[in-house]
């Protein structure tokens, strides 16, 4: 019989065990010397209550009780913190400084590498002035990254009032503002450039759209946010960042840098000011995260009181230590390039960025080729994004179709224009009307193809029923042989399509070109990266 742990989590042997006891030591006495105090709160919540203070941070493990209740398994500490201030403390218990080190549990989809249970350490600052709050928060978290030796370390600051104030300014409906706030969350730069060009906005509104999200660097940052912003007609006051600009001021002598980055922006009704991560040298994903958040305790019925705080992984942190002791900081920017048709077409508008590309034209057997300061790894295109999201890669290239299809934690930063395709359904041109009827018997279509997501988004956007059927090669034979009614696939010239008598039923599923991106953390913490961009996008645009 084997014993083992279910997908996502795992057990800790006395070795580790101890080591992330130490490395939670040190992290409470910073906590502790900075007067916060212990609170617990319940494994399970009531979804309802936690649904009513904000914005849920992934997917929960739900139950209901004997009393039909839906409870839920906390996702993260801070709803719950919420919570138990509005109901357990008043105004006479404010400012609260409160501490916590206990894991969270989240569900993720299956093979997708991520652990379903963690341990968040953090501290909440509940009822302190505005300003003031921020600066401590964010001065505790240089001080407990210092603490625990990560050295190198960024704290990555924005702020939610930029882009409200844009979206206010461009006046557009809450279905569009809702659709910008979820391209810049899931950091799709190139999908936002889009977006905003379809819409009948101001041209200085629009920039701004655009502008904020790639504005990033030091105070100067500020500065540009408050160029975009005041060329729209926002008002000094409603920009967000005189805040910010003092915070800068507050903290400029902490033992870790303060950078500003405007594409870090989360949900209106969550946040409502300050957000900010924290990023180690060569690991892929950030080691805290926190920011202001009023509006959750207004929802819980406690208007006009601030509320601050942030949240270390236990596990990100041991992580980020592993990398630093494995000497992870100094590598060269390794750049993921892909196999087959898209590498001629990289390689060429690599080097007119002016990269050293010589010795990749003809790489052998190569998998990494070193050129200088720079490393190029040569993988599957559909392998890109896992190359770059677990941090084997700094940034990469890869189809719009291979991203969507990862759906992995990424920046999508330039639209490379090269390798075009788009995708269609399609059927045997001699069955003409047998899907409908499948349909009309069966009520779904049965759909063969290598790209699942890409189908079931396109044929939930039409409100279709779909049974899929995922295949790695020759879908063509799906409905050839009868095991599916038609195929999703990509095309180029529509050659492979004739060659099988198949002929196009639907052409808009999506169009696909070449992307660069990156690392949330290596784009935020390098600078190389941002650079590189710039160039690619000034080579594109010269043809």
């Amino acid at each position: 019989m084997i014993h083992g742990t279910p997908r996502g989590f795992r057990d800790i042997l006395p070795e580790e065990a101890l080591a992330r006891e130490a490395l939670a030591d040190a992290v409470r006495r910073v906590f502790s010397d900075h007067g916060y105090l212990p609170v617990e709160t319940p494994l399970l919540e009531s979804r309802e209550v936690l649904e009513r203070a904000g914005r849920i941070r992934g997917v929960p493990f739900q139950l209901i009780d004997a009393d039909d209740r839906l409870l839920m398994l906390r996702p993260d500490l801070t709803l719950p913190i919420a919570r138990l201030v509005a109901g357990r403390m008043g105004e006479g218990d404010l400012p609260a400084r409160l501490r916590y080190a206990a894991p969270v549990v989240r569900e993720q989809r299956s093979l997708s590498g991520e652990a379903r249970q963690f341990t968040q350490l953090g501290v909440e600052l509940v009822g302190a002035p505005d300003g003031e709050a921020e600066a401590e928060v964010v001065g505790i978290l240089m001080e407990t990254l210092g603490a625990v030796g990560l050295s190198g370390c960024t704290v990555v600051c924005g702020s939610v009032r930029p882009l409200a104030a844009a979206i206010a300014a461009a006046g557009v409906s809450r279905a569009e503002a809702d659709r910008i706030l979820s391209l810049v969350h899931s950091s799709d730069l190139v999908g936002l450039d889009a977006f905003v060009a379809s819409l009948d906005v101001p041209a200085a509104a629009a920039a701004a759209l655009r502008g904020l999200p790639r504005s990033m660097g030091g105070v100067e940052a500020l500065d540009a946010v408050d160029a975009l912003l005041g060329a729209a007609g926002v008002d000094e006051g409603d920009r967000g960042t005189a805040e910010l600009r003092a915070l800068a001021g507050a903290v400029s002598s902490g033992p870790v840098p303060l950078a500003f980055d405007f594409s870090i922006v989360n949900s209106f009704d969550y946040y409502t000011g300050l957000v900010f991560k924290a990023f180690a040298p060569g690991f892929s994903s950030s080691v805290a995260s926190g920011g202001r958040y009023d509006a959750v305790l207004s929802n819980l019925d406690v208007p006009a009181v601030g509320a601050c705080g942030f949240a270390l992984s236990l596990e990100r942190l041991q992580g980020a230590l592993d990398v630093r002791d494995g000497g992870g900081d100094d590598r060269p920017l390794r750049i993921a390039v892909p196999k087959g048709s898209l590498f001629r077409p990289c390689v060429d508008l690599l080097e007119a960025a002016g990269l050293p590309v010589d010795a990749l034209r003809d790489p052998g057997r190569r998998l990494i080729v070193a050129a200088g300061d720079v490393e190029y790894v040569i993988v599957r295109a559909t392998d890109a994004p896992a190359f770059v999201a677990w941090g084997g890669a700094d940034c990469g290239v890869c189809g719009t179709d291979s991203l969507f299809e990862a759906d992995l934690d990424l920046v999508q930063l330039e639209d490379l224009r090269f390798g075009a395709c788009h995708f269609v359904v399609a059927e045997p041109a001699g069955s003409a009307g047998a899907a409908d009827a499948a349909f009309a018997r069966r009520g779904s279509y049965r759909v063969a193809t290598k790209y699942p997501r890409v189908t079931q988004a396109y044929f939930d956007s039409i409100g279709c029923p779909v049974d899929i059927l995922a295949l790695h090669g020759n879908i063509e034979l799906g409905p050839i042989v009868g095991m599916a009614d038609r195929i999703v696939d990509i095309t180029a010239t529509g050659t492979t399509l004739r060659e099988n008598d198949l002929v196009v039923v639907a052409d808009d599923v999506m169009d696909c070109t070449a992307r660069f991106f990156a690392g949330p953390a290596a784009f935020r913490s390098d600078a190389r990266i941002r650079a590189l961009g710039a160039r690619l996008r000034d080579a594109v645009e010269k043809g």
